[in-house]
């Protein structure tokens, strides 16, 4: 986190490369950050984006003793995606919905090009959640509700719900809430296995049904969460690759901004992801990457990824690349210009 009053001080790599006379590509290869001793990154750990303290980098590079950061929480201190999520008591993926609250779109502030809340905003925010009176109390509506719930507010309305009772079914979010039952279905399965998915991480011995249980997911309940919870796991875990990919073709040129690729689970049973080229020579509108075949080209920048399960037939601008199912960054960039 970027502790009270320090957000001017914050560097990225690229900062820190130009502080020290070398481009980012260079200073990236010879990751001078890991020595020992250097000081460890302000964002949170496994974030895209690496920031720094600038004073803890003076000194170091000074040969001065690193001065610590405060250790005391403060309501003005940064909080990233994960960190907000974390102050919840939520997953970083129900945090995207938690985060267009106007609470939190109005505190919203991007250093060093990272979406960042202050943690007094997130906790007003906490503290404010319509759906806590729901929780708090059997049979209780939400307040400020009226007969259904806006459906951008459903999942946060059934997380707490689903705080409340774990056992919670989507009979009870229906009468709770207002809204169908398919939705209420829809929010519970999507809200479990984010959870599931968190629990296997932390504890990575477990099974997804062993996760589930230990949640107090009762299992025909949760058996499409536990599905859809592997396959968020299979995303999690191939997140990395599909950046270097799109980080690869940001730096042919292909792509505006290295962009982090748009993940899609169809049918919550295989991995898609979506890579739309906008640079003037990208030499497809977009690249498409599913779990089962690898990367292929797609003619459409605003439909990538089509619909249902079968596969598109190669022509009128969709061409599989070969080198299997997770090729190299630098062998996808050559297959693009085969």
């Amino acid at each position: 986190m970027i502790r009270a009053g320090r957000h001017d001080l914050v560097r990225t790599l690229a900062d820190l490369a130009a502080q020290q006379g070398l481009g980012i590509d260079w200073y990236s290869r010879l990751k001078p950050y890991e020595a020992e001793g250097f000081p460890a990154p302000v964002s949170s750990e496994g974030a895209r984006t690496k920031l720094y303290d600038g004073e803890q980098v003076d000194a170091y590079l000074l040969g001065r003793p690193v001065p610590p950061l405060p250790e005391v929480e403060d309501d003005e201190d940064l909080l990233d995606r994960r960190e907000s999520a974390a102050e919840l008591g939520i997953s970083p993926e129900t945090w995207k919905k938690y985060k267009s609250d106007p609470i939190l779109t109005a505190a919203r502030t991007e250093v060093g090009g990272v979406e960042h809340w202050p943690r007094g905003a997130v906790r007003r925010y906490r503290d404010s959640r319509p759906g806590r009176s729901a929780a708090a109390t059997a049979g209780g509506r939400p307040k400020r509700t009226g007969d259904q719930v806006p459906r951008d507010q459903v999942p946060a309305f059934t997380a707490e719900l689903l705080d409340a009772d774990p056992a919670v079914s989507a009979a009870t979010v229906t009468a709770e809430l207002g809204v169908h039952r398919d939705t209420a279905q829809d929010a519970l399965t999507r809200l479990r296995a984010d959870r599931i998915a968190d629990h296997v991480e932390a504890h990575p011995g477990l099974t997804p049904a062993e996760a589930a249980a230990q949640l107090g997911y009762p299992a025909g309940q949760a058996r499409r969460a536990t599905g859809r919870a592997e396959v968020l796991l299979r995303a999690r875990h191939i997140g990395p690759y599909l950046a270097g990919v799109a980080a690869a073709l940001h730096g042919a040129g292909w792509t505006t901004k290295e962009a982090a690729p748009d993940i899609q689970l169809p049918g919550d049973d295989r991995v898609v992801a979506a890579l739309v080229l906008d640079g003037d020579q990208a030499p497809a509108p977009a690249l498409v990457w599913d779990e089962r075949y690898g990367w292929r080209t797609a003619p459409s920048r605003r439909h990538p990824v089509t619909k249902g399960a079968a596969l598109p037939s190669e022509g009128d601008g969709v061409r599989y690349l070969a080198g299997g199912i997770t090729p190299p960054p630098g062998v996808v960039v050559a297959a693009l210009t085969a």
